[in-house]
């Protein structure tokens, strides 16, 4: 019986597979798993940085927009303008800011310039259509950045980009205004300081190459009842008051819009209705004109825009 289970045992391990060395087994290389591993280590990284900014090329458009946030001028695809010849009631602002316009693009000298007043008379719309219109007859000699108010913050940034170029550049900030004493006064109160450098008492200053076109409702871009505490409760009633106003003082063209008059306002609708081809008698025309504005509580550009949209709208016409 002994014999018989000795037998058994014998065959039974001849029949099992015996146990490779640890050096028989098949290895992968080191350098091969080193590589590997540094491949998905690189990936991982690049997933997690952020996109590079496009470069930024003053010569490959003529209207840009600032991104702040991202720190590169983004080409502007769409531009919404009206031509320089449609913009009625303001003839004197206009000749003002083109022969300023003109000269910066001569590399002659200009000035900054503050287009305040009356909400929608043109304020925003004249900057663009003069550049258009300079740019048409020197082609490419201008380009026109848009700076968001939220963006002022970066403005530093900005300017660094624009004079490491040698192309003329206008820095075109719409509805600017601070609030230096609400809820965002910190980041009002440092946009304001930074702007106040740029245009004049900087280091550095503003480049050669840079003009600076804001609109503002406020003459003074910040609220009149501010400007009116200050002087009201602040031991030197006029160094406060100087402080608040000083950074409009640093404009060198204060251009003032007003509302428009009856006359200013029909010449506005009739230029729109010429040039959109809207076939409706004067008379007719200037009646429904004159109770548009009564509905929208004023007479302005703007005003005269949108009942010229609504009237070819109802007429069937589009407007291009």
């Amino acid at each position: 019986m002994a014999r018989a289970a000795k037998s058994r045992a014998k065959k039974s391990n001849a029949t099992k597979p015996r146990a490779r060395h640890p050096s028989a087994l098949p290895v992968e290389p080191r350098a091969a798993t080193d590589d590997a591993a540094l491949r998905r280590i690189a990936a991982a990284l690049e997933r997690l940085a952020p996109v590079a900014p496009p470069s930024s090329d003053l010569g490959s458009a003529d209207v840009f927009v600032w991104e702040g946030g991202a720190g590169y001028l983004r080409t502007a695809t769409r531009i919404a303008r009206v031509d320089l010849n449609l913009l009625q009631g303001i003839d004197s602002q206009r000749d003002i800011l083109l022969a300023n316009t003109r000269q910066f693009a001569r590399r002659l000298s200009a000035n900054n310039a503050l287009l305040w007043g009356a909400k929608g008379m043109g304020k925003s719309s004249l900057i663009k259509a003069v550049h258009a219109t300079v740019n048409g007859e020197v082609p490419g000699s201008l380009a026109l950045v848009e700076l968001h108010r939220d963006d002022i913050g970066s403005l530093s940034a900005l300017l660094t980009q624009l004079a490491a170029s040698d192309r003329r550049c206008i820095v075109f900030c719409d509805d600017l205004s601070f609030d230096l004493s609400g809820s965002d006064s910190a980041r009002d109160g440092a946009g304001y300081r930074s702007l106040k450098a740029m245009l004049e008492g900087g280091i550095e200053g503003r480049p050669d190459n840079v003009v600076l076109y804001a609109t503002s409702n406020r003459r003074h871009m910040v609220p009149r009842d501010m400007i009116e505490n200050e002087s009201a409760t602040a031991i030197r009633p006029t160094e406060a008051v100087d402080e608040k106003v000083s950074l409009s003082d640093r404009f060198g063209l204060w251009i003032g819009f007003h509302p428009a008059s009856q006359d200013d306002y029909f010449a506005m609708v009739e230029g729109y209705a010429t040039r959109y081809r809207l076939k409706v008698p004067v008379r007719a025309l200037r009646a429904q004109a004159v109770e548009w504005s009564m509905t929208r509580g004023a007479r302005s550009g703007r005003v005269a825009w949108q009942f010229i949209q609504d009237l070819a709208g109802r007429l069937g016409k589009t407007l291009r």
